[in-house]
């Protein structure tokens, strides 16, 4: 199985998720700029859009998709028990994993790595999101993760929270928020995924700088 990915992207919650799973896959790294990995290979031949994550099945198919691609992943690992099989449950994980992807990653914290940005666009970004996190913190107050237990859910969440450090998003405005994203990140599988992924961040960055 080979994950695409960029550092500290969206991508580090399936590496999480694959650490949480004690899972082994081929890590290849795209680079952000030239949509290349190491090795040269053009990104838009595995994925046309230049998105990661991609993740390569050991049959060969091209799985797209943050969503997709973390369920997959709990699905092939039912012992990790990182995603519930059916029913509701099911039904609140794709809720959780939908509810980040548009309302946060997509509608928050995308538009303000946006450098050219205007200021009043930020202000209008900013508060609507601050609605969402609203939202997001009266659901974590008194609970550990989204749902009963660790899930793929909650690997996309703190990958997405994480980016706080690079944006004007204070999560010390949301109290459960900010406590969910401290508890997260002393998580082994979490843990781990960061210290690796700050440190290609820090040789992609050197690496931009040279060019």
């Amino acid at each position: 199985m080979d994950l695409y990915f960029s550092p500290l992207a969206c991508s580090m919650a399936s590496r999480i998720a694959l650490y949480e799973a004690g899972a082994a896959a081929n890590f290849i790294e795209v680079d952000p700029k030239s949509k290349r990995t190491r090795d040269g290979v053009d990104y838009g031949t595995v994925n046309p859009l230049g998105l990661v994550p991609a993740l390569r099945t050991d049959g060969g198919t091209v799985l797209l998709e943050n969503a997709a691609i973390l369920q997959f992943i709990a699905d092939r690992h039912p012992a990790a028990a990182l995603a519930p099989g059916d029913g509701l449950l099911r039904a609140q994980l794709q809720q959780w994993l939908s509810f980040i992807g548009t309302e946060l990653h997509k509608a928050l914290f995308i538009p303000l790595f946006d450098k050219a940005l205007a200021d009043t666009s930020k202000a209008k970004v900013l508060e609507t999101g601050g609605r969402r996190l609203a939202y997001l913190d009266r659901h974590l107050t008194g609970r550990e993760f989204l749902l009963d237990e660790f899930s793929v859910a909650d690997a996309y969440l703190f990958t997405v929270l994480n980016w706080n450090i690079a944006t004007p998003v204070n999560l010390r405005s949301w109290p459960s928020v900010e406590s969910y994203y401290g508890r997260m990140k002393e998580r082994p599988a979490i843990a781990r995924a960061l210290k690796e992924e700050f440190a290609l961040y820090a040789e992609e960055q050197k690496r931009h700088k040279a060019a």
